[in-house]
């Protein structure tokens, strides 16, 4: 199939996993959702990721999202990889782990590296939003572990700007001044929704505090 683009339909599937059989669209329900892949069990730099997603459940609760991880590895190995999980990192998975043995995610959202193994995936994230829709892609090489707080940023600034006509400059933080956009031009509503003020650096560039502090 082509690639997913930002904007996509997330594919729907059926798939089995470490919290029982998984019909993707009607798990996420109207949640937030991360799905991110993995080249194959007891690798050492997915068991810090999936370890680290585990310890920020917290966080992303909060923020209304699910993580979900996929392996092509088969259920039973997955078992044996999530006991070596929290036991070396301290913590507890309770997400799922897709057993995609058969290749129907990877396929779907198209992991399958063309310069790679037939059945390794590329370590891909996809942020998904409560309507199914793709709105972030990340992809990782084998060597480097992903960012978690960069993901993190990411789903809070997709949440602020879906709901206020802002966007959010580079290395923004929770909490840090956002752009007011530029097709905002009305004083009106612009003195509404920031009632806080903003400062023209240019015409186009005006920073205001972030409007949900």
């Amino acid at each position: 199939m082509s690639t997913l683009r930002l904007g996509d339909t997330a594919p729907d599937f059926t798939q089995d996993s470490t919290a029982g059989p998984i019909q993707f669209h009607s798990w996420a329900g109207d949640s937030w959702v991360v799905l991110f892949s993995h080249p194959a069990d007891f690798t050492p730099v997915c068991t810090t990721e999936l370890g680290k997603t585990a310890a920020l459940s917290g966080e992303f609760a909060k923020r209304g999202v699910k993580p979900i991880a996929v392996s092509v590895d088969p259920l039973d190995k997955h078992a044996q990889w999530v006991a070596d999980i929290n036991d070396t990192q301290n913590t507890t998975v309770n997400f799922p782990i897709l057993a995609d043995a058969d290749r129907t995610v990877a396929t779907l959202y198209d992991m399958i590296h063309p310069n790679s193994l037939a059945n390794a995936t590329v370590r891909s994230v996809f942020i998904i939003d409560p309507k199914k829709v793709i709105r972030t892609t990340f992809t990782y090489p084998a060597s480097t572990g992903r960012n978690f707080d960069e993901i993190l940023r990411v789903i809070d600034s997709l949440q602020l700007t879906d709901s206020h006509k802002v966007a959010t400059p580079a290395n923004w933080r929770d909490g840090d001044d956002v752009v007011i956009i530029p097709s905002l031009q009305d004083p009106a509503e612009i003195a509404q929704r920031f009632p806080k003020g903003f400062k023209a650096v240019r015409p186009y560039l005006r920073l205001t505090p972030q409007p949900n502090r």
